[in-house]
């Protein structure tokens, strides 16, 4: 549970998305001007890594890994369809995403016609791929953490865009300088947000590694290997300064 929540809450403030690999900033940038179309973008974003995160990663175990192909049997253990990834994640990626093209067009006509052409390029985005690829990368051990990191991806996603949005509508009423209108003040916001989201990075930090007998560690544990270092610096500076007397 505990892995879980820490992959949870990593992938949304630490591993953003949009503030920790600048993935799927053509899109941040372009839909984010209404709260409105920011949120449906944002939600379709949601599913769409949700959906695709864990298919691609049965992808990968039982498919493209070196040996992955064993359950067909010991003949083609020996089998490696890793050139195949990126195929075949952008066409899991692109079925998903024409699925929430259909469904949001059926469904809201005006949210489909306000995002326009970035709807269907959902499928090029690269915070969908990243999120696929970042999984195969890290080496995810189950479908379970799979699906957690694909949804937990998303939300840190749609946060990043729903908060940029709320943002620009209202700095429409602010006396702006001329020279950063537009752009110029939104990237400057983007990168305060992102120096923000980064200092939830020591939620997730202890202060010791746990003993090897997997016991954790105590505070009488912890105040004895901080007095162990001490002593140990202690020496090393009458070392030196014995040294120092030789060599005079």
């Amino acid at each position: 549970m505990l892995e879980h929540l820490e992959l949870f809450f990593k992938s949304i403030f630490i591993d953003n998305m949009v503030f920790a690999v600048f993935l799927g900033m053509c899109s941040y940038l372009a839909v984010s001007k209404k709260v409105a179309t920011a949120v449906g973008l944002g939600a379709a974003v949601i599913f769409v890594l949700a959906v695709t995160v864990p298919l691609n990663w049965l992808l990968d175990q039982y498919l493209l890994r070196d040996g992955a192909l064993a359950w067909l049997g010991p003949e083609y253990a020996d089998y490696n369809l890793g050139f195949l990834s990126f195929i075949l994640f952008i066409a899991t990626i692109a079925t998903m995403v024409q699925l929430v093209e259909i469904v949001v067009e059926k469904f809201s006509p005006s949210l489909y016609n306000s995002l326009g052409i970035f709807l269907p390029l959902i499928a090029v985005n690269c915070a969908i791929l990243g999120g696929s690829l970042f999984m195969q990368a890290r080496d995810i051990p189950t479908l379970g953490l799979a699906l957690n990191y694909g949804i937990s991806s998303g939300i840190g996603w749609f946060l990043a865009i729903l908060a940029i949005a709320a943002i620009r509508e209202k700095i429409r009423y602010s006396n702006v300088p001329a020279p950063l209108r537009g752009l110029g003040i939104t990237f400057i916001i983007t990168g305060l947000m992102g120096i923000g989201f980064q200092s939830f990075g020591g939620m997730l930090t202890g202060d010791n590694e746990p003993p090897e007998d997997g016991t954790p560690a105590t505070t009488a544990d912890k105040t004895e290997e901080k007095l162990l270092i001490k002593e140990e610096i202690e020496e090393d500076e009458k070392v030196v300064s014995y040294n120092e007397v030789i060599h005079k």
